[in-house]
């Protein structure tokens, strides 16, 4: 699956995945479509094999704060309050679920399978220290991360612009035990800038804390040799704002197999609220360290298929104001196309086809009444200029010649309005078309 790797129709932001057994598992919150706030009353789960990661498989809903038509609510102190970034864990045979509900108590509920259903087991129960009243924000523990170490000791850490952590009672898996609490287990100063999104993570004896920092789009990730710290900055894994929308980032790392992967999101629709689940290969150093990754379309795939009909909204590159947006669940289109625009896409594998010396580019679209060109350019916006397909006024397939290309290249439509003369200054900023979909044909 490429970018993103769930049904497009699906909005999964704030992924916690989790490898237990022989499938990985997507924990996280659940966004909706042209909507004004982030995350409902919601939470689900989607696995998929880990010899099989282009299939994807969705459990359901495995908790509540609203009822519905098939679910009661789950924690009738929390009634229609919003659910934000879970998490789940296992220990000793029973799976862990971690909610942070706004303005609200948070709660552990529990399951003897990975994908539920869960069960409330209890509040967080605690006894906050005199003058750390404000610790844990009365009992919310924003977006919770739980570390289950090798000696069965249970960590988690929270927070929202500033970082906590504790010690939770492994016997019963809510209790916060007494003279465990930490505050700014990440600092808010340089280089850590700590914002929100905790999630650990132990790789052999190393602690890694993966966090969302004050520049909000970058995913960035301190270690440490102790669970409880001191914890070093160590950089960035991702940036969903490099050339892109940029929005809030939440995610975390996994092994699956012998690969890792960063697991992040990405707006849609224009807002911060449509955010759909994306995910990139890393590499884990021998000295521990994660180069830095660029957004791709790829997802779990090797290369993209320039051959096969291409969906717009795998895009990973929309500079000069476009967009991806639903407009139903069959249609996603690229809109607010307009002079100057870029559009992206990393990386085709166009193969080793030598005899061919021309292919051609069809695009369909939604005209919007106006005429231009749009520029084909591999590897980079500025690179090799390989044909350009003309557009005209109403919804029609245009096509255009474009020069033979070979191997894996990044593609860049970089798009032109056709108005000329005195009065094209009149035409600035106005939509040119909206991009359904196209494919490469020789």
């Amino acid at each position: 699956m490429s970018n993103p790797y769930l049904p497009n129709w699906e909005y999964i932001p704030d992924g916690e995945p989790r490898a237990f057994g022989d499938r990985v598992y997507i924990y996280g919150s659940h966004d909706k479509a042209a909507s004004d706030r982030f995350c409902d009353t919601r939470l689900k789960v989607w696995s998929a094999s880990i010899h099989d990661l282009n299939n994807w498989k969705c459990h359901g809903d495995i908790f509540h704060t609203n009822d519905d038509e098939d679910h009661a609510n789950d924690c009738d102190w929390a009634k229609g309050h919003q659910l934000f970034a879970p998490d789940v864990v296992e220990k000793d045979g029973k799976y862990y679920l971690y909610a942070y509900i706004e303005n609200c108590k948070g709660c552990v509920a529990v399951a003897d399978k990975p994908e539920g259903p869960f069960k409330l087991l209890s509040q967080y129960k605690y006894n906050v220290p005199e003058g750390c009243e404000n610790i844990y924000n009365g009992g919310i523990f924003i977006d919770p991360g739980v570390l289950v170490d090798d000696d069965g000791r249970v960590y988690i850490y929270c927070g929202y612009l500033s970082s906590y952590m504790a010690e939770i009672n492994p016997e019963n898996m809510y209790e916060i035990i007494d003279g465990t609490y930490q505050k700014d287990i990440i600092p808010v100063e340089e280089p850590f800038r700590f914002f929100e999104a905790c999630s650990p993570r132990k790789i052999g004896d190393t602690y890694y804390l993966i966090y969302s920092c004050g520049t909000p789009s970058q995913l960035v990730y301190a270690t440490s040799k102790m669970p409880t710290g001191p914890f070093e900055y160590r950089g960035v894994i991702i940036d969903n704002g490099v050339d892109y929308p940029a929005g809030n980032d939440h995610g975390s790392i996994c092994k699956i197999g012998d690969q890792w992967y960063i697991f992040y999101h990405r707006m849609t629709n224009g807002t911060i609220m449509s955010r759909r689940g994306c995910v990139e290969k890393i590499e884990i150093l021998p000295d521990g360290s994660i180069p830095q990754v660029e957004m791709t379309s790829l997802g779990f795939e090797e290369a993209l298929n320039p051959y096969k009909i291409t969906d717009p909204d795998i895009a990973c590159v929309l500079k000069g104001g476009c967009l991806i947006t639903e407009k139903n669940l069959f249609s996603r289109v690229i809109t607010n196309i307009t002079d100057g625009c870029v559009i992206g896409y990393k990386y085709f594998d166009f193969g080793e086809d030598y005899s061919s010396k021309t292919m051609d580019l069809a695009l369909h679209i939604n005209g919007c009444g106006c005429k231009g060109k749009v520029y084909v350019r591999i590897d980079k916006e500025d690179g090799e200029e390989i044909g350009c397909v003309e557009f005209g006024m109403d919804d029609s397939i245009v096509t255009g010649k474009m020069n033979c290309v070979t191997g894996r290249h990044a593609v860049y439509f970089v798009v032109k309005a056709g108005f000329s003369g005195g009065f094209a200054e009149m035409f600035h900023g106005r939509q040119l078309f909206e991009l359904k979909e196209f494919v490469f044909c020789k």
